[in-house]
C-alpha cells in the first residue's frame, strides 16, 4: 500500500552512519528501535514503512527488531502505543485534580493544542489507524487502562464544577474530550486546505494564537451553568 495520502509529512531524523552508533543496553536499543518506528510509520504509513530504515535509523539490525517486536505489524502497534503513552504521560503532569475546574479545563485545552501542534507525528499515525479502522489497536491489551486515568479525571473535574456552580450537570467526560480533540485536531490537520479556501494563513503564529483563545473559550461556555458569573480569565500555562 503507499503512502497514506491523509498524512502530513513530518520532518525526519537524518540516518547516521552505522559506525557512528552508540553501544547501548537491550532497554535502550529497544526504545531507539520504537522510537524509530514511531518516526517511520508517521512518515510513510503502515503500507510504505520499510524495517530495514526502521533498523538503521536505530542503529539496530533487523533481527533485534524482530526479537524484541516481531513482525512489522506488531512493530506498528507498539509504535501506536507508545505514541499514546506519550501523549498520557505529559496530560497526567497538568495535575487536574488540584486545578480550579474552568482553569483545569482551560488548562487541558491549551494542553491538547500545543502537543497536537508539537508533534504532527501523533496525528499522522491516528490518521493511518483510523484508515485502517482501527484494526491494530483493537488488538491492544493496553490502550483502554491508557484512557482510564483520563476519563476519571475529567469525570471529576465536571463534578467538583457542578457542585461549585460553576459547570451546569450532566456532561458526559468522553464527548467533551473528543470534542477538545476535535477543535484542535481538525484545524492542524486541514490548515492547508481551509488556508487556501479562506485566503488567510492559518499557520501563521496571530492565527494560531486566535485559534487557541476561540476554542478555549467556546469549551469553557459550553460548560458553564447558565446562572455562573464568567470569572476573569486566568490564561493557560505555556
Amino acid at each position: 500500500m503507499p503512502r497514506d495520502a491523509a498524512n502530513p509529512a513530518p520532518a525526519r531524523r537524518a540516518r547516521r552512519p552505522r559506525e557512528e552508533c552508540p553501544a547501548r543496553d537491550a532497554e535502550r536499543t529497544r526504545a531507539a528501535i520504537l522510537a524509530a518506528a514511531v518516526d517511520e510509520f508517521a512518515a510513510h504509513g503502515l503500507g510504505g514503512a520499510r524495517v530495514d530504515r526502521i533498523a538503521a535509523r536505530a542503529c539496530a539490525n533487523k533481527r533485534m527488531l524482530y526479537h524484541y517486536f516481531g513482525a512489522k505489524e506488531a512493530l506498528y502497534l507498539a509504535a501506536l502505543e507508545s505514541a499514546y503513552e506519550r501523549i498520557r504521560g505529559e496530560e497526567q503532569k497538568l495535575d487536574l485534580d488540584h486545578l480550579p475546574p474552568e482553569q483545569g479545563v482551560r488548562e487541558l485545552v491549551a494542553f491538547t493544542w500545543r502537543y497536537f501542534l508539537a508533534h504532527p507525528e501523533f496525528m499522522s499515525l491516528l490518521n493511518t489507524e483510523n484508515l485502517h479502522k482501527a484494526r491494530h489497536l483493537r488488538q491492544s491489551r493496553k490502550i483502554r487502562a491508557l484512557h482510564s486515568p483520563l476519563v476519571a479525571a475529567l469525570s471529576s473535574l465536571l463534578e467538583r464544577g457542578r457542585r461549585e456552580g460553576v459547570f451546569r450537570a450532566g456532561v458526559d467526560p468522553v464527548q467533551l474530550y473528543v470534542s477538545i480533540a476535535a477543535l484542535s485536531y481538525f484545524y492542524l490537520a486541514n490548515c492547508h486546505t481551509l488556508s487556501t479556501i479562506f485566503d488567510r494563513n492559518l499557520r501563521a503564529k496571530a492565527a494560531l494564537a486566535e485559534r487557541l483563545r476561540h476554542i478555549t473559550e467556546l469549551v469553557v461556555a459550553s460548560l458553564r451553568h447558565r446562572d455562573a458569573q464568567a470569572p476573569a480569565v486566568v490564561p493557560a500555562s505555556s
